[in-house]
């Protein structure tokens, strides 16, 4: 196995760690998102506090999004920030290559 190799199995072996420890360690916790918890810590502070801001989607549907729907643009928001991310680490390489190769014409 290569000196490479190693590292991806030893860091994947270190996310999936840092994913599943979390369930057994802390059994019978709510793994709630930081939208209830924050709402939560307002409403204790100041209980007169109105929101400001409704979302757009749920001004245009009229009620609340099902949290299918929820869960689905979220999942597509994450897909086009990678995509981003992505094309732009393969911009970076490929521009270090074509770089490279023009210093070896020159030579």
């Amino acid at each position: 196995m290569t000196k490479n190799t190693k590292t991806v199995i030893i860091l994947l072996a270190a996310a999936v760690l840092i994913a599943v420890i979390p369930l057994f360690a802390l059994k019978g916790a709510e793994f709630g998102g930081s939208d209830d918890a924050g709402s939560v810590m307002v409403e204790e502070i100041n209980g007169e506090y109105t929101p400001w801001f409704t979302p757009v989607l749920e001004t245009a549907l009229g009620g609340e999004l099902p949290g299918e729907i929820e869960s689905l643009v979220f999942c597509v928001q994450t897909g086009i920030g990678v995509g981003i991310i992505a094309f732009l680490m393969g911009r970076f390489v490929e521009r270090r290559k074509w770089l490279r190769g023009d210093e070896a014409k020159k030579e």
